[in-house]
């Protein structure tokens, strides 16, 4: 597989470098952002976290504002930062924020002009790390996290791929999209009318059907303006203790929807990955 080096900045004695490749998997070119810590550096193949951003954003927000890189080089953690959805002047959109470009769900797409390329589940779970494990000194061991539409995201890989995924964190995350609008939005345009289907993808549904469980950390801010309406973790949160699921869910008071919110509390969501991803 080729890929193509599009940036690189040193930090903290590792190195932040952004690549573009051609997906088979959503047919057009993607982008992709990775941290490597200073270990890497020295041969050690070392573990990695995904990271999946949300609503509107790109490889650059997570990167750029979250100050991960200063503790990911301590901990000797690599981080993974793919686009939100594809991208290019054939793909599909929509006038919306909460649809198409930058609007992925992290979601296989079974509708039609969508299907074509929004395939953001299947990239992020299969075509991504397969890239990454072969072109870079990093081990098979794999955490992943996210923020809002990411928080979704990753909440839903890790539940769903239970072997695959040492441990699973989520800062806002859309917990229950089959009962809020973006997530109606969002599965309706992707995956049709058949709410059934819809269930694949929403963590608080998967919580409750678990037979494996991955660690899993959740933070939300009781400031955030998109608490009641869309993200629902009380929902999140009961699911968890129907099925007796190890799943930290913290309110953060005065903390809103933003990066300030996620560079407050990223330590610790490091912190619990490195735990897991060491045993």
């Amino acid at each position: 597989m080729t890929i193509e080096n599009i940036s690189v900045s040193k930090s903290f004695g590792g190195w932040h470098k952004q690549y573009c490749h051609h997906s088979q998997t959503l047919n057009c070119g993607m982008r992709f952002a990775i941290y490597l810590p200073p270990q890497a550096s020295s041969g050690k193949k070392v573990p990695v976290l995904y990271w999946l951003s949300g609503l509107t954003c790109t490889d650059e927000n997570f990167m750029q504002k979250a100050g991960a890189q200063a503790l990911a080089a301590e901990l000797g953690i690599a981080i993974v930062a793919p686009d939100t959805s594809p991208r290019g002047e054939n793909v599909a959109d929509d006038e919306g924020y909460d649809l198409g470009k930058g609007a992925g769900f992290y979601v296989n797409a079974t509708q039609a002009p969508w299907n074509r390329h929004y395939r953001m589940y299947d990239y992020v779970v299969d075509e991504l790390p397969k890239l990454i494990e072969s072109m870079f000194p990093v081990s098979d061991k794999r955490s992943i996290a996210g923020h809002s539409m990411g928080g979704h995201g990753a909440l839903v890989v890790a539940l769903r791929n239970p072997d695959t995924y040492q441990s699973v964190s989520a800062f806002s995350p859309i917990s229950n999209p089959i009962n809020c609008p973006w997530g109606k939005k969002a599965l309706t345009t992707y995956l049709g009318r058949d709410s059934a289907t819809w269930m694949e993808y929403d963590a608080s549904i998967l919580m409750r059907q678990a037979t494996q469980f991955v660690p899993a950390l959740v933070d939300q801010g009781d400031a955030d303006n998109f608490l009641i309406e869309q993200l629902k973790p009380e929902v999140l949160e009961a699911a968890a203790k129907v099925k007796g699921y190890p799943l930290e869910l913290n309110y953060r008071e005065g903390y809103d929807h933003s990066y300030y919110f996620i560079s407050s509390f990223i330590e610790n969501h490091l912190r619990f990955h490195a735990e897991h991803l060491g045993k």
